[in-house]
């Protein structure tokens, strides 16, 4: 334990995923030994990020405008729509080069345990986006974890009476991953062999 201030810092770094408590102390004392323009820097670019940016309007993506730049995209292809738990997984799926068509983050997946259930995800707007007919084809790209396969089951349960083609990404991917974490090969792999979701 440190006084005051600095444990605070560590305190609050310790908040961040992924960062345990020596983790959290090492970057408070690299912070510490720093020089005071660079941690200004790093201060005034987390409360820009804070300031500027928002999520698109139709897909949920991280965006600095009303709408990100893949739903202002006129070349993406309309009529399929990749739904995802998370905008960090759009950027592992984009990173592929595999995919043209649009996305729809959904903000997590269904945890019962957790207390996320359908209504705190982006379902409704989901289906407010199929109204229209202009997708035909929606690709549940949730992780294939078991709260993955939950909300793709669920969702597959409510799509079925709008007779879209639904399908899910194909094996490669390990069972129980993050898309996140998955190399460009093997997310490529799995997208380019995607199946019926069942």
């Amino acid at each position: 334990m440190y006084e005051g201030i600095v444990q605070d810092l560590i305190d609050e770094l310790g908040h961040l995923p992924g960062v345990g408590p020596k983790g959290a102390q090492r970057i408070a004392f690299h912070l510490l030994q720093a020089e005071p323009a660079d941690v200004r820097r790093l201060a005034e670019v987390l409360l820009e990020v804070k300031s500027r940016v928002r999520f698109c309007a139709i897909c949920f993506n991280v965006s600095e405008d009303e709408q990100c730049r893949i739903c202002r995209d006129p070349r993406r292809d309309q009529t399929v729509l990749c739904v995802v738990e998370e905008y960090k997984d759009v950027v592992a799926i984009e990173r592929t080069k595999e995919f043209r068509g649009r996305y729809h983050v959904l903000g997590g997946a269904i945890s019962p345990i957790d207390g996320i259930g359908p209504d705190q995800l982006h379902i409704t707007e989901l289906f407010k986006r199929l109204s229209d007919g202009a997708i035909t084809e929606v690709i549940l790209a949730t992780d294939p974890n078991l709260e993955g396969e939950a909300t793709a089951t669920y969702l597959t349960r409510m799509l079925k009476p709008l007779e879209l083609r639904i399908t899910r990404l194909a094996s490669g991917l390990p069972v129980g991953g993050d898309l996140e974490y998955a190399d460009e090969v093997t997310l490529g792999r799995a997208f380019a062999g995607r199946r019926t979701a069942e």
